[in-house]
């Protein structure tokens, strides 16, 4: 990793600490409870044990030896997790402290943490309206440090959304079934058919990042904002009760939208509003994943 700037090798040291700690202590045993292998692979014989399951006795190797023998497997525990992030540039709203741009730094490094510990191979997409920045999936704590590094100061050319490129790029350079975790605000339309053709191939869960300004608008009086479907620009104002009321309706309707499109197709569903504890809807989604399996 080349040399970094003070402030920005803090901020990863600090995001490595924290995440660090959440995956040995908040998600221990969690992730891979609720990521399981692609398979089961063969091992070895050994003598039947009472209570094994008669459907795993060998009986070439039975018939041989005058003795029951049953097969055993061990998972095929490895995995590929991508981790592939919208950064366009409503990441970097925030009316808290921190950017969304930030928690979502935070999310991506604990979900990589998690996968190597678990000695899976993890990589990154970054995403706009085009592919800006892609990392091949790697093991290891530096490659993972490199993650942390793009997702907090990779400089995105565009400022655009399209979520269907980012899934159709994942589609096209990840053939074999993997676990792939789609990080945006989702506030465009459009990548129905990219996210069902995802979700059919691989382990889909996508990650919400909202804040609370949108969908609880402040009184701000006169704001000037672009209408994310017909991308005109129109002046709001947000000092009367009846227009903001509208605004967080429509923000709603929109997420909601969206959920009931990932539950649809088949995909993972986990919502995180900036200024909350985003390890709790983490561990509700992969205490559910364990319950399922």
């Amino acid at each position: 990793m080349s040399r970094l700037p003070k402030e920005l090798f803090s901020t990863i040291r600090r995001i490595q600490i924290n995440t660090t700690h959440i995956v040995n202590d908040v998600l221990a045993g969690a992730y891979h409870s609720a990521f399981k292998g692609q398979g089961m692979e063969f091992e070895d014989v050994r003598t039947y044990q009472p209570g094994d399951d008669v459907r795993a006795i060998d009986w070439n190797v039975t018939a041989r030896f005058n003795h029951p023998y049953v097969k055993s497997f061990r998972e095929e525990r490895e995995l590929t997790v991508m981790i592939a992030v919208d950064v366009s540039a409503s990441s970097h709203y925030s009316s808290k402290s921190r950017l969304k741009s930030e928690v979502i730094a935070e999310v991506g490094a604990t979900l990589a943490f998690s996968a190597i510990k678990n000695n899976d191979r993890v990589g990154l997409l970054l995403f706009s309206d085009r592919i800006e920045q892609y990392l091949p999936p790697k093991k290891g704590t530096r490659h993972v440090l490199r993650v942390i590094r793009d997702l907090l100061a990779f400089e995105p050319e565009s400022r655009g959304t399209d979520i269907a490129c980012g899934l159709e790029f994942l589609q096209r350079v990840h053939r074999k079934t993997g676990v792939c975790f789609l990080i945006s605000d989702f506030i465009t339309d459009g990548y129905k058919t990219p996210l069902t053709l995802t979700a059919k191939k691989h382990d889909l869960i996508t990650i919400a990042v909202t804040d609370p300004y949108e969908s609880v608008f402040p009184d701000l009086g006169l704001l000037t904002i672009r209408d994310l479907e017909s991308k005109k620009l129109k002046v709001i104002d947000t000092s009367n009760q009846r227009a903001r009321a509208a605004l967080a309706e429509k923000a709603q309707e929109r997420l909601e939208r969206h959920r009931k499109l990932v539950e649809r197709v088949g995909a993972g569903y986990i919502h995180i509003e900036n200024g909350t504890d985003y390890t709790l809807p983490i561990r509700r989604f992969f205490r559910m994943r364990e319950r399922r399996r």
